[in-house]
């Protein structure tokens, strides 16, 4: 049980935001900030920034010195116990002589799970959790349910007019939204650990699915150095990707799931630099499912979809998609134009997709709704 007051949370509200600063360079370790206070006041802050680069508690108790004897630490995540690319923050923080830990929620890695904070407490530091919980979560959903379920948080981009439309009949759709709305998507990319398309977008558009600038234009503190590229993604049952598609030409690493072996076009992708891997479904469809732990298993957090209506449609089918992100635009498209998702007639209201409004907010000239896919346990 935490017993905390006024101070406990608006020092925890501050670790926080530090957190927040590693919104889009992380991956694939989680966002944590760390503050050190001492009588009162702050000795010592961080945030993790990258993989491999020193965890927040490292840099908080790097700054503060001598000053961390006798301190609390206020951490976003439980101080982790294990040699992975750095030593144990837990060993940081005992040896530093700090005397109370406050975390926000435990690590649902199975490497730390607790053991961390038990660790702490064997050494006489008194230990607190739970503090601004849900608060935290909301920070890693991905790492938490990659960690706790081995799948990576999935988020559906649409780009919809007043009346529910996508494109027109003949399937002009650039652009729906405004530029504002344009640039949103690019932070949404920028935080996600992997960028998911199908096939029918791919040979329509030919998008990049890269990040083309980083947090500075947004009025954003991020890491600094280069913009981290997500890992593209293609659904291409038939392996119908040209290899001059230009996903294949731009920064970072492409992978493509196919359904049906064909060799000459998996060599030739392969020569173009793309990563070909293979999950059929009975349907002769790739598995989505099995697509998403995959995905997992290499470290990918937060998959972001920008897909057409037939791939969010069989994402929500098959019951992977954690939130909706959809821009409104101020058009009304007729009804000739296409429609947002691909889904089975219902018969019923109780059959339909439950959905709860998590955020509404106008973007530009556009409104961008995000909604939860009911269950959503993290919000």
């Amino acid at each position: 049980m935490i017993m905390a007051d006024a101070a406990d949370h608006a020092h925890m509200a501050h670790a926080l935001q530090l957190a927040a600063r590693g919104l889009y360079s992380t991956d694939p370790n989680p966002r944590v900030g760390c503050v050190l206070v001492r009588d009162g006041a702050i000795v010592g802050e961080g945030w993790h920034c990258r993989a491999g680069h020193p965890h927040a508690e490292a840099l908080a108790l790097r700054q503060a010195g001598e000053r961390a004897r006798g301190a609390t630490a206020y951490v976003t995540l439980e101080p982790c116990c294990h040699h992975g690319r750095t030593p144990p923050c837990s060993d940081a923080l005992i040896a530093a002589g700090i005397t109370r830990v406050v975390a926000a929620m435990t690590d649902p890695n199975p490497r730390v799970a607790g053991q961390g904070l038990v660790q702490l407490r064997q050494h006489g530091i008194a230990v607190e959790s739970g503090l601004l919980q849900a608060q935290a979560a909301r920070l890693n959903p991905g790492f938490i349910r990659r960690m706790s379920e081995g799948r990576p948080w999935v988020r559906c981009k649409l780009a919809m007019s007043l009346d529910g439309r996508t494109a027109l009949g003949n399937g002009a759709s650039q652009w729906i939204t405004g530029e504002a709305a344009r640039a949103d998507v690019q932070r949404w990319r920028a935080r996600s650990s992997a960028v998911m398309t199908g096939i029918g977008t791919l040979l329509a558009d030919d998008p990049l699915l890269t990040v083309r600038f980083g947090p500075a234009a947004w009025g954003e503190q991020g890491c600094g150095g280069e913009v981290r590229q997500p890992l593209r993604v293609v659904i291409d049952s038939r392996l119908r990707t040209p290899a001059h598609a230009r996903l294949l030409t731009a920064p970072g690493a492409t992978m493509i799931f196919a359904a049906a072996q064909n060799a000459m076009a998996a060599r030739r992708l392969a020569e173009a630099g793309a990563v070909v891997d293979y999950a059929p479904a009975p349907d002769g469809r790739v598995d989505l499912g099995a697509v998403l732990g995959r995905l997992a298993a290499r470290g990918i957090n937060e998959v972001w979809v920008e897909g057409g209506a037939a791939l969010s449609g069989a994402l929500l089918r098959a019951a992977l998609v954690d939130e909706l992100v959809i821009y409104m635009a101020p058009l009304l498209m007729g009804n000739a134009a296409r429609g947002l998702v691909e889904l089975p007639a219902f018969a019923a209201l109780a059959e339909c997709i439950t959905l709860r409004l998590v955020d509404l907010r106008a973007v530009g000239e556009d409104w961008r709704i995000i909604a939860a896919v009911a269950p959503q346990p993290l919000q």
